[in-house]
């Protein structure tokens, strides 16, 4: 069963000012898939005081916006299982009146869509009272380490400004394959995203691309790999992985990205998921206006392969 919806007019207020296209209509439209979302303002049915927009649109209190006529599933969102809410209690490492800092595990998807029916984000929103959440920056389904949330729209502002800004420093650990050479400390070839036939979206390196940079520093070696620290200072999609892989040194466990090179040590390590960790993230209290500097320990699974490969140094 489905519900019909006709033509809505939806008002920003004060509140939404500053918010996203993409993420105003993924709250207000309850039940939407986002490919459903991205779609309609894709094609233009969504418009913004009359005016075709983009997702990433930043909306102002007084906009007024249109939306075509929807069917909406009646069942909004799929519940929250026990072991979902205990992976989230788990994985949250700080509260603050401001945001939530989490240890995001790898397989959880920080927001649902392209065949993820509930992501981290949606699942919050279901165990928590707080009246907002919402994410700050993303990190791939297959990423584990540091993710923050807002819980407010002020809050939300001030972080995003200071990510725009590359105010926010990420460093992330990438166990890679091979010899990582001391003396490669920045990759800077330009990004693009494309899909394949089957739809699945890629990134690889080209001319025509989107500006990238990532800085690298080799933290400990092994037989066949290195374990390195990748600081990205732009933010685009896959850009550690694909910026490792141009470079000849896959992330060790990259199922999109790798090579056969890397079989041999990640098999060595008992290597079971990617090998990238957000494990540092410094950024601007919005509240204290401090200085914060936050780490995610590795999961004990990556540990154990660390351990595994000293081993057999």
């Amino acid at each position: 069963m489905a519900e019909g919806r006709g033509v809505q007019w939806l008002d920003v207020d004060e509140q939404h000012d500053g918010q996203r296209l993409d993420n105003f209509l993924l709250a207000h439209l309850k039940g939407a898939p986002r490919t459903l979302i991205y779609r309609i303002i894709r094609r233009g049915e969504v418009r913004v005081n009359g005016g075709r927009v983009r997702a990433h649109r930043r909306l102002e209190k007084g906009d007024r916006l249109r939306v075509p006529p929807l069917r909406l599933p009646e069942k909004m969102a799929q519940e929250v299982s026990d072991n979902l809410r205990a992976v989230l209690a788990d994985s949250l490492l700080v509260e603050r009146p401001q945001w939530l800092l989490f240890n995001k595990p790898s397989g959880l998807a920080v927001h649902g869509g392209s065949g993820v029916t509930i992501g981290l984000i949606e699942a919050l929103r279901q165990v928590r009272d707080d009246p907002f959440l919402e994410l700050v920056h993303r990190i791939d389904r297959d990423t584990s380490g540091c993710l923050l949330v807002a819980r407010s729209r002020e809050a939300l502002n001030t972080l995003s400004d200071e990510l725009r800004r590359h105010g926010m420093q990420k460093r992330y650990l990438a166990l890679v394959e091979g010899y990582w050479p001391a003396q490669l400390v920045c990759v800077e070839t330009p990004l693009e995203r494309f899909e394949l036939a089957s739809g699945e979206r890629r990134v690889r390196v080209s001319a025509a691309g989107k500006p990238a940079e990532t800085r690298f520093a080799v933290v400990e070696r092994f037989d066949g790999a290195t374990l390195v620290e990748a600081e990205p200072i732009t933010g685009r999609t896959h850009q550690i992985r694909v910026h490792a892989a141009d470079a000849g040194h896959a992330v060790l466990g990259d199922s999109k990205y790798g090579s056969s090179a890397g079989q041999r040590p990640a098999q060595r390590g008992g290597l079971e998921r990617l090998f990238l960790h957000a494990r540092a993230l410094s950024f601007t209290d919005p509240a204290s206006g401090e200085r914060v500097e936050m780490q995610a320990p590795l999961a004990p699974s990556l540990t154990a392969v660390l351990a595994r490969l000293r081993s057999t140094n």
